[in-house]
């Protein structure tokens, strides 16, 4: 049931976007073995309570900061208390009423809105109150940082898989990744949730976790296997990135020092390759001078952001993926691939041109056997 009571900019904000009932109950798979009478499950962004239906005989508990959801809310199920607050302010067990002993499991789908980010940013306006030892520019780190201060024993919830793989986004988790470790991680495409599918799909993950004194640091999620849909596991460990031959982002002392400079736009992670450029005719503050030496790798990013066709939502989030030595022996082709879109180009490269069919199934080539079982 969509949260039809809220116009659009409200739903943007509050993050209320209505999950599909598959993932709520495989959500409720995922905590079965944790549940027992005994047991308190709080949802503290519960919108229409549909994360709570099917909690048995579990003491069950909803939150929402919007009065009207939690009318409908209590409407369609009196098993469940129901507070109307707001859950990052004033965070404690005492406010909801659970003893400090009882076994406290989290679920649902708490908002995620990065203020920061220039996706709908015209309409970003949280104004709301957060405790302030757990806020942050994005809500759903407040969220996750707040069921730390809970002391949950589980949590089972949604969110973008890039607050675990960016590292700096995994540093905005300190407190939370030091005690609490990922058990198990199901990635979902933002196209399963149709009122938020109106750009580029990323990357979410139904994320598991136990408390844990003895946490987890990156090393760990960069070797954990995530499970996509329909496939063997991702792992962040399995790839090399292009990160590790050029610079993302401009350097400080950017400006260009030659009249035959060339510059490249900046790289986020591949969701941004997609909507960004690659090479550029002209300098400005986004663009990279390129230093010629690596000139090769740009022209492998120009030629790997044609071929994103290839790639699962699931690889959204992280850098560009490469195998350099797989690189070297098909260079010509990436070569011939980026001279023929940007012809401006071909006086910087000293390489025996190649035919057309050649530089093609190349490419193919080269991607296949890069992305493995990934690949489209």
């Amino acid at each position: 049931m969509s949260q039809a009571h809220l116009a659009y900019e409200s739903r943007v904000n509050l993050g209320s976007y209505y999950t599909p009932p598959e993932i709520v109950n495989t959500a409720w798979e995922m905590i079965a073995a944790y549940v027992n009478s005994q047991t308190t499950i709080i949802d503290s962004a519960c919108g229409y309570g549909d994360f709570l239906k099917n909690c048995g005989q579990s003491i069950t508990i909803g939150c929402d900061i919007d009065k009207t959801a939690i009318d409908i809310a209590k409407k369609k199920n009196n098993k469940v208390q129901f507070f109307q607050t707001n859950a990052l302010c004033d965070v404690s067990r005492a406010k909801f009423g659970i003893p400090q002993q009882s076994d406290l499991i989290v679920v649902g789908n708490p908002p995620y809105n990065d203020k920061t980010s220039l996706i709908r940013h015209n309409i970003k306006d949280v104004d709301f109150d957060i405790d302030e030892d757990i806020a942050c520019r994005d809500l759903g780190i407040s969220f996750l940082r707040s069921y730390n201060k809970l002391e949950a024993d589980v949590i089972c919830v949604l969110h973008p898989l890039s607050y675990l793989i960016k590292p700096t986004n995994f540093r905005l988790l300190k407190e939370f990744t030091a005690n609490y470790r990922l058990i198990d991680g199901l990635l979902i495409s933002s196209w399963e949730f149709p009122e938020s599918a109106k750009h580029t799909p990323f990357p979410i993950v139904l994320a598991l976790y136990e408390r844990n004194t003895q946490g987890m640091a990156y090393s760990f999620i960069r070797s954990f296997r995530f499970r996509p849909a329909g496939k063997i596991g991702f792992c962040l460990g399995d790839f090399d990135y292009i990160t590790s031959y050029i610079d993302k982002y401009p350097k400080k002392k950017n400006r260009p020092t030659y009249h035959d400079s060339l510059f490249f736009w900046t790289m986020r992670d591949i969701n941004a390759l997609k909507r960004n450029r690659t090479f550029v005719e002209s300098y400005s503050a986004n663009t990279i001078v390129i230093d010629k030496r690596k000139l090769d790798y740009y022209a492998y990013v120009d030629v790997f952001k044609r071929n994103l066709h290839r790639l699962p939502f699931y690889f959204g989030n992280c850098d560009v993926l490469i195998n350099d030595d797989l690189f070297k022996k098909y260079k010509p082709c990436f070569i011939r691939d980026t001279v023929r879109h940007h012809p401006f180009l071909k006086k910087h490269f000293q390489i025996q041109p190649i035919e057309k069919q050649q530089a093609a199934s190349g490419l193919d080539m080269y991607f296949k056997l890069l992305f493995g079982e990934h690949h489209l």
